[in-house]
């Protein structure tokens, strides 16, 4: 599997363009472009030594996806009233806290909650987002609520294909891992037949990612796969390493997951493994030289994907710090992990901006002078000229934050100081890691 390479001549047109623009005043840089799913048709033209596996993984996907409508359309008899839609929460996990003491997580609260949860595992074996955890689902009720309201537009690329259906199953927002390593941790405190259904709930819960990881290590945002840029490798939301982290629980016996079999051990540690091959793969290179990562990746070229109207391709500062982050935890680093995490932090450190901070006025959130603020790094990067870059709901692709709507402006966190963590923890690494 080889590194995308982004070469300047191939977008001499796009330089040329900003080359000749006023530097004084922003700039319409161009109009972002939507992601392409995974599809029988893209596999196709594939080598042919790959071409097997990525169409073994879709037909594997879209039988588990009429299997979990199946099995919820079964929960109802004919005729009778479907359930509302669960409760969303904004709060997204708020309702599963990962830090209480162990005597917490055997009390009848915390047993409530596990309950709930388990209730609202998908038959693949995953989650859904942002929903209240209080309240079991009920028979027959869907497994998700995302898009309830969201208007069906084509030219949203966020817009799902079936609102009633999307999100069954998702790595996004934290979801599937969290209420995997909540379940473990009540689990851990009812060693005996009271948690068994909760380490068959975890056991479940192992099944699909393993299931959902893609043949060349990634894992998408959704699975069953979905359509759009949610096919796509995602480090968004660290969802790549999260699922590798959980994963590397099972290996390692840790954290509640040592109750899982060997085998269980293996198949992990084989996708651990195919999971930080994966990452390497998708460093972007600049004219031949490592740099950092994108939000996303097209899982069959592992070049920058776009996401949301507003989420251009890019190389993202702060996915770049969680996938740092998650390399530099790597045992015994090989020469290409220390190769990936030092280009990578390199380019951190090139890319911190001093003097300015992204706050509140009078007309929303700016990028505004601030003698002494800082470091921040713009959430998106240009692809070819390095530079910040940011989306707007219209498609178009800005150079200037303070020119894009008020509403992306307040809603989105264009300016991060979150990288910092990243060159913080370096420091120990590099010299516990030299060479």
């Amino acid at each position: 599997m080889s590194t995308h390479r982004i070469g300047v001549a191939a977008l001499l047109p796009l330089l040329l363009s900003l080359a000749l623009a006023p530097a004084a005043q922003a700039e319409v840089l161009r109009q972002n472009v939507p992601a392409q799913s995974l599809s029988a048709a893209r596999i196709a033209g594939l080598p042919d030594a790959d071409r097997a596996a990525w169409a073994a993984y879709l037909d594997r996907s879209h039988a588990q996806a009429l299997l979990d409508r199946a099995t919820l359309t079964a929960e109802l008899p004919a005729g009778s009233t479907v359930p509302p839609p669960p409760i969303a929460s904004g709060g997204g996990l708020q309702y599963l806290p990962l830090d209480r003491d162990a005597a917490w997580y055997a009390s009848a609260e915390a047993r409530a909650l596990a309950e709930a949860t388990v209730s609202f595992q998908t038959p693949a074996g995953g989650w859904s987002k942002n929903q209240d955890r209080r309240l079991a689902r009920l028979p027959g009720q869907r497994y998700s609520n995302d898009a309830e309201t969201m208007e069906v537009n084509p030219e949203n690329y966020d817009a799902p294909v079936d609102r009633f259906w999307t999100f069954v199953g998702t790595l996004d927002n934290g979801a599937t891992t969290s209420e995997m390593r909540f379940l473990a941790k009540v689990a851990e405190a009812a060693p005996g037949p009271e948690g068994d259904a909760y380490r068959a709930s975890i056991t479940k819960g192992v099944e699909y990612l393993l299931a959902a990881q893609y043949p060349n290590g990634g894992w998408p945002q959704i699975y069953p796969v979905e359509g759009g840029f949610h096919d796509a490798v995602t480090f968004n939301d660290n969802a790549v390493a999260e699922a590798a982290m959980l994963l590397e629980d099972v290996v390692e016996n840790q954290n509640g997951f040592g109750f899982l079999s060997e085998d269980y051990e293996a198949r992990a540690d084989h996708a651990v493994r195919r999971a930080v091959a994966v990452i390497l793969a998708a460093q972007v290179r600049v004219d031949g030289k490592l740099t950092a990562w994108p939000q996303q990746v097209d899982p069959l070229t592992l070049r920058p994907s776009s996401a949301r109207n507003y989420e251009p391709q890019s190389i993202a500062s702060g996915e770049t710090t969680d996938v740092v982050m998650f390399l530099m935890r790597q045992p015994a680093p090989s020469p290409a992990i220390k190769a990936a995490v030092r280009a990578a932090i390199a380019w951190l450190e090139e890319k911190r901006l001093y003097d300015h901070s992204f706050e509140m006025t009078d007309d929303g959130r700016k990028l505004i002078e601030r003698p002494g603020a800082g470091p921040l790094w713009s959430r998106n990067y240009d692809l070819v000229t390095g530079l910040p870059i940011f989306g707007d709901k219209n498609q178009l692709i800005y150079d200037d934050v303070n020119e894009i709507s008020i509403g992306r402006r307040n809603g989105y966190s264009w300016w991060i100081s979150s990288p910092q963590r990243a060159l913080d923890a370096y420091v120990a690494w590099n010299a516990a890691n030299p060479g």
